[in-house]
This record gives C-alpha cells, sequence and structure tokens, in this order.
C-alpha cells in the first residue's frame, strides 16, 4: 500500500499550506494540481514549481511528478496582471489572467503546449522586455490553452441539479440524464469558457473540456460511450460552431476574417482556407482596441515612421506598437504581405527589442527567457550527446 506523501504548498508571501496526498505522489502533473487546488481551495489557472537541488534549492517550474518525494516544497505561480507586476511580485489567488513580461532568463514554461507564465525578477541580456499598455490590452487574450481546463460554475438552478445528481452517483452509482434546460445551461458555460482562449479548439482540446467535465460531475459519464463522454465531444462542437455565429454577428475580428466575402472570387464553400491560429498562436487577428477604427490606427503607424528616428525612444515606441498590434495582424493575416513590404510600413517591428515583444503579443510567451530556460534544462543532455 502506497503511503501518504507531506507537501508543502507555498502560496504566497507568509502563506504556506500542507498538503497531504493519502495515495502517494500522482503520476501526472495534472492529477497533482488537481488535488492542490482541491486541498488548498484554489482558483484559476497557476503552475507548480519545485525547489531544484540542482540549482541550490532554487524555484525551478516543475515538469515532472518524479521531481518531488515526501516533504517536498512547492510554490503555486499565478499569472499577474502588469500593476501587479510594479507594485507586487507575490502572486494573488483568484486573479485575473494576464501576460507577464519577457524579461527573466531564469523563467521556464509549464510542461506542456499551454504557457502560463510568472512575473519577472531579472533583466535579460539582449533588454527584452515586453509589456502592454492598457489601452490596448483589453481586447487581447491573456494567455494560452490551460494545462488543466478548470470547468466553470454553471447558472445555479443547474449546479444544484449537478450536486444532486453527483450525491446519487457516489452513493446508488446512478447516472444524471439531463433534461435540455440543464444541458444548454452546460454547454454554454463550457462554450463561454472555451472562447476565452481560442474560438477554434483542437480535437484533443475538445477531448479534454469533456474529460474535465465528466471529471467533476460523474453523474454526467454515458453509460453508451467507451469513453463516457463522447456525446459531449459532440455536443461541444455543435455549440462551438453555433457560439462562432454569434461572435461573426457582432464582428469578432477573429471569426469574420472567415467569412465568405473574404473567401477568393468564386469559392463559395465556408470550410475554405479557414484562417485560424496553427502554431502557439493565442492573439491570432484580435479586434482593435476599444475607441479605435483602421483609419486611427493607419495614423497612429504614421507617426511610428517618425518617432523611430529619434534616439532614446524605445517607451514611446513600444507603447504605439502596443496599440497598433491589431492592425498589424490584420494585415499579416488577411494579406500576407511580401517581407519587404511589411518591413517598409513597420520598420519598428524589425529591432530586436520588438521582435520580441512582438512574439510575446501573439503567444503570451516571453522569447529570450523561454530560450535560455530551455537552455537550461537540456544544455547537459546536448552536451553529452555532442560529447560522442
Amino acid at each position: 500500500m502506497t503511503s501518504p506523501v507531506r507537501l508543502r504548498i507555498i502560496l504566497g508571501e507568509q502563506n504556506s499550506q500542507k498538503v497531504i496526498l493519502q495515495h502517494g505522489i500522482p503520476t501526472s502533473l495534472s492529477d497533482l494540481s488537481k488535488e492542490i487546488e482541491k486541498q488548498c481551495n484554489l482558483k484559476g489557472h497557476f503552475r507548480l514549481q519545485f525547489m531544484d537541488p540542482d540549482f541550490d534549492n532554487e524555484f525551478m517550474n516543475l515538469m515532472s511528478t518524479s521531481e518531488i518525494q515526501d516533504k517536498s516544497t512547492l510554490k503555486v505561480v499565478f499569472p499577474t496582471t502588469p500593476s501587479d507586476r510594479d507594485n507586487s511580485p507575490t502572486p494573488q489567488l483568484d486573479t485575473s489572467q494576464s501576460r507577464s513580461t519577457c524579461s527573466s532568463p531564469a523563467l521556464s514554461l509549464s510542461s506542456c503546449d499551454t504557457l502560463i507564465l510568472s512575473s519577472p525578477s531579472t533583466s535579460a541580456s539582449s533588454g527584452c522586455v515586453a509589456s502592454v499598455s492598457p489601452e490596448s490590452s483589453s481586447r487581447i487574450k491573456s494567455s494560452a490553452w490551460p494545462a488543466v481546463f478548470t470547468v466553470p460554475r454553471f447558472a445555479y438552478d443547474a449546479e444544484l441539479k449537478l450536486d444532486q445528481g453527483n450525491a446519487a452517483f457516489k452513493t446508488h452509482g446512478t447516472f444524471l440524464s439531463p433534461d435540455p434546460k440543464l444541458k444548454i445551461s452546460i454547454l454554454d458555460g463550457l462554450a463561454e469558457e472555451i472562447v476565452r482562449y481560442k474560438v477554434y479548439p483542437t480535437n484533443t482540446e475538445f477531448n479534454q473540456v469533456a474529460e474535465a467535465l465528466i471529471e467533476k460531475h460523474p453523474c454526467l459519464k454515458e453509460r453508451g460511450s467507451a469513453n463516457g463522454y463522447s456525446g459531449w465531444k459532440a455536443s461541444l462542437k455543435y455549440k462551438l460552431a453555433n457560439y462562432r455565429t454569434k461572435l461573426r454577428n457582432i464582428g469578432y475580428t477573429e471569426v469574420t476574417v472567415n467569412s465568405l466575402k473574404h473567401k477568393p472570387a468564386g469559392i463559395s464553400s465556408p470550410a475554405y482556407n479557414i484562417k485560424k491560429p496553427r502554431k502557439a498562436e493565442v492573439n491570432y487577428c484580435p479586434s482593435h482596441p476599444l475607441g479605435e477604427t483602421p483609419e486611427t490606427l493607419e495614423e497612429v503607424r504614421v507617426t511610428l515612421l517618425s518617432e523611430i528616428k529619434k534616439k532614446n525612444n524605445e517607451k514611446t515606441l513600444r507603447m504605439l506598437m502596443d496599440k497598433t498590434f491589431s492592425i498589424r495582424r490584420h494585415e499579416v493575416v488577411k494579406e500576407s504581405p511580401p517581407i519587404a513590404d511589411f518591413k517598409t510600413r513597420w520598420p519598428a517591428l524589425f529591432r530586436t527589442e520588438e521582435i520580441c515583444a512582438e512574439f510575446e503579443r501573439i503567444t503570451t510567451v516571453p522569447l529570450v527567457s523561454t530560450y535560455f530556460a530551455k537552455m537550461d534544462r537540456y544544455s547537459a543532455k546536448l552536451m553529452k550527446i555532442y560529447a560522442k
């Protein structure tokens, strides 16, 4: 029988808690995160760091549960808002997710494609520090798809029905057959949570959402399904398609870019050449900042051409580049201009610090610190390979 494992969880400055894993250390990082989330009553997305003895017990991102043992110390890291970066380095519970800065080579990533960042502590050697001005950040996404999808709370009456269903399932093993109103409430809630991250989820991500649903509410498992959630997955796909229609009708650019009027002449298929994130883009084709139009942003672009000629003007350039991010992405996604033409229109973008900043605007990932963190992680193994 596996012995219980005790962990010390640091939640913030002068704030820690003991967590006991009755069945030992989980094999997967997601299971460990869920257990810590449950016992510490955490909300929102976070990642874990552990004290790495190879680096004098400095906190490093936890990539595998094999790195921890009984009485290990873990640290919970939440995304922080820009104001948090300036005022306090301590992560707060229930904070809204925001982008981090590209300034610390000691930072690393979470365990998979989902990249959620911590606040910086030191500056990278290149001086690449990415930030988002308030006027431009209100219309862009702040984080990538989470490593562990968190099922949101549904409408009050829906939660009551689910609580009753879960209790009956736990006591008698009875599955709940949701009525149409309950099912609509569940699908609406999941759809709203999904589009916080992306409007075109992949098949794997649909699996992740449906699996998270039946894990939180086991009474919703489907008896005729091999995995217990294939019906929910299919319903989610239809719900997201309908949700995209609503977004298109209100002018949401990431969806309207795929409307028929933007297709080549003679093409009448909505599925032709769908423009959507293919790699790690979080802000693929964002809407313009509130109160801005293509015309006003074009005026800002012209201002940029004169501002780039001034010395020691990095702060102003960063602010203007943040503000014009949406119109730049529209040009790239809709027009695919030649690099030479794009460089003529946006010369500031080809400066080292702005390349790094643009990368973070699109992916929310700090480029330089990520590179150095990965080099630190794999350099020893690479040196062994090269030595052969």
